[in-house]
């Protein structure tokens, strides 16, 4: 029972995410958390506090607004005291330039006590390097912006 509520949770927050309510997702994170996204391009890196995570999805949907979830497959493993949840979920968006971005987005969850302690994002990065390059071909510099970590970005 517990790690159906556990996948009931997790498909009702990309369904938030996919409605623009990406708060419903950073509300789940626990006080010390890691967030990682692989890859070498403006979605890559690694977050810790909740500041620069609200951050990269401010930037993720100014990239790729409307940007749809659709989860194919959650499983849940564990107890609530250490509960480990693996997803695939399909990426759907259009882009500036008239094209679609499309991939298959692998997130590897630990929780604690209904908080999410670390997430580990991976998804084919080819492709999603092959969209951010069309946005900066498309003039939205940001695309190719360096990473949003947890340090403060310098003031311009």
């Amino acid at each position: 029972m517990y790690h159906r509520i556990v996948a009931g949770k997790v498909r009702k927050t990309f369904a938030e995410i996919s409605a623009g309510n990406w708060e419903a997702m950073v509300a789940g994170m626990a006080p010390e958390f890691t967030y990682r996204f692989y890859g070498d391009h403006a979605l890559a890196g690694e977050r810790h506090t909740q500041e620069a995570l609200r951050r990269w999805w401010q930037r993720c949907f100014r990239l790729l607004p409307q940007t749809t979830f659709e989860v194919q497959d959650v499983l849940v493993a564990g107890w609530p005291w250490h509960t480990k949840v693996a997803t695939a979920v399909t990426v759907d968006v259009g882009l500036v330039d008239g094209t679609r971005y499309q991939n298959v987005v692998h997130q590897f969850v630990t929780m604690r006590w209904g908080r999410i302690t670390e997430v580990r994002t991976l998804e084919d990065t080819a492709v999603l390097e092959r969209a951010l390059s069309r946005l900066a071909a498309a003039g939205i510099e940001e695309a190719h912006a360096a990473p949003i970590t947890d340090e403060v970005p310098a003031a311009v």
